[in-house]
């Protein structure tokens, strides 16, 4: 749980989920983030990905997800969402960098 928290401070660019301010990993330990376990601090992650790509898929698996209402269940959603984001981006970067005539 403690990485899972950590990697989605990072997607939300370290804000703190409820007053705006920074919650810089150097300002919060990795097990005070409560991303897991407060509807509060996971509710702004849920509409960042749904602001984020475009794979409809990842969020219809978010949605089936929140109509359990169980935080544990998004949870794990958001983190998936999280996770294939990021290699996507790495992907498309990856593509994008490799020189002339080899993509």
């Amino acid at each position: 749980m403690m990485k899972d928290n950590k990697l989605i401070a990072e997607f939300m660019g370290n804000v703190h989920p409820t007053n705006d301010t920074s919650v810089g990993l150097d300002l919060y330990t990795a097990n005070e983030l409560r991303y897991n376990e407060s509807w509060d601090w996971l509710m702004p992650v849920v509409s960042k990905c749904f602001k984020t790509g475009d794979d409809t898929h990842q969020w219809d698996n978010i949605m089936d997800a929140m109509f359990t209402c169980d935080i544990n269940i998004v949870y794990v959603q958001v983190v998936e969402f999280i996770k294939e984001n990021e290699r996507l981006n790495n992907e498309y970067v990856s593509y994008n960098e490799a020189p002339y005539g080899e993509q």
